[in-house]
Parts: C-alpha cells; structure tokens; sequence
C-alpha cells in the first residue's frame, strides 16, 4: 500500500497518473493546500518542503520499514525503479527519460508556475512579470513541439515518467496563453496522454476535491504571507 499525500494541482496528478497507469494500490491522504496543511507537522515529517505531493512507501523492495519519498520527479524515479515500468533500464533510454523529466522539473513546471501566478493570481498585474512568463511557456511549448515531431512519447515510442511529469502542466494551457494549435505535434502528443484510460481515471480522482474559490487568506497561505518559520533539518 502507497500513501500518497496529495491535492489535485499538476505536480499531483504526475503520481496520481503512475499509479494508475502500474495499478498500484494507494490511498489518498488530502494535503489542502488552500488550509495550510502542508505546513502541518505530521506533513513535514515527510515532506520537509512543506510542498505536496509526497509518498509513504510500506511495501519497499528492500523489505524494510516504510519509505517516504518527497518532490514529483524523485517520486516518479522510485515509483518507476520499484514496478520496473515507466523508465528504460538501459543506459541511453534512461539517460533520455530522466534529461526530459529534469527538463519539466527546472524549467517548464517553474516557468509556467510563475506564468499562473502573475496571470491569475497575484494582486496586482504586473505587465512585464506576465509577458516575461508567458514568452517563456511559449518557449517551452515550442521546445517540447519540436521533440515530439515524429515521435509518438516524449522519449520515443514508450510512454514515460518523462510525459507523467510534462502532461499535467500543459492541461492550463489556456491559463498559460498557449493555443495548442499553434504546436501540431505537441497537440497530437497531449491528445494522446489524454486518451489513455489511466489519465482519465487519475483526472476523475481529482473530482472527490472541492475546487473552492480563492480567498485572500487561502492566496496569503499558498504564496507564502503566512508560512510559518521551518526549523532547520
């Protein structure tokens, strides 16, 4: 059993989508995010981040006590090496997988993060911090538009952790000021992830979360106002 301590922002439906994707039992453990649970201690415990999603392992392979795992990719990265499924074992597949994974981490996750931010949530609009975000997405759709010409998956013809990780941050798409038909071979790419029955399956777990409005205590809470000093660890 996995507990996956999760709210239904992209960077959780990256785990929702391998675990669905390897038919691994799981269970949900909400983090509101919105309500300040990530700055609980039974989160930090695991997550010393105090950002979500975050797993607890009590079936490792080693055969040892339970295994919490934070930050999205290194959860993936154990996900996949624990199924052996999701990430080639061989040295260059793997080696390709883990450059475009490490690719949404740095640059399209942060990119399009700040892109939300100053588009929807900041509060005041600020021009040059929203053009300078959403130049930048552009850039990273067309980056990604150009890798998939002529492939079916980020990495090939197999799909990847890497495409688990990229899928979730292009659903905004019209948040980011992106228009898909402007990238054919990304858009035939999204399409695709879209159609398989576990993206719809993991999606569909995001519905039991009441998606409530943003109040000014929720924005001072997840933009950090009201964070609390971490201890040092």
């Amino acid at each position: 059993m996995i507990d996956l301590h999760y709210w239904p922002t992209p960077n959780g439906h990256k785990i929702t989508l391998f675990l669905e994707e390897a038919g691994l039992e799981y269970r949900i453990i909400p983090v509101d995010i919105r309500a300040g649970d990530q700055f609980k201690p039974e989160f930090l415990a695991i997550a010393p981040n105090n950002r979500m999603p975050a797993i607890v392992d009590h079936a490792p392979q080693d055969g040892g006590e339970p295994v919490s795992v934070f930050e999205s990719g290194a959860i993936l990265v154990y996900l996949a090496d624990k199924t052996g499924r999701f990430l080639p074992q061989d040295l260059r597949g793997r080696k390709t997988v883990l450059e475009w994974l490490f690719w949404q981490m740095g640059g399209l996750g942060p990119m399009a993060g700040q892109n939300h931010h100053f588009n929807m949530y900041a509060p005041e609009k600020i021009p040059y911090a929203i053009e300078r975000y959403v130049k930048e997405t552009t850039r990273l759709y067309n980056v990604l538009n150009g890798r998939l010409e002529g492939r079916a998956y980020v990495a090939g013809d197999d799909y990847t952790i890497a495409d688990m990780a990229i899928y979730p941050w292009i659903v905004p798409h019209k948040n980011q000021g992106q228009n898909l038909d402007d990238f054919p071979h990304l858009k035939a790419w999204f399409e695709r992830v879209k159609a398989r029955p576990a993206t719809a399956r993991a999606y569909a777990r995001a519905e039991a979360f009441e998606n409530k409005p943003m109040t000014d205590e929720a924005r001072r809470i997840l933009f950090g106002q009201t964070a609390p000093a971490m201890p040092g660890r």
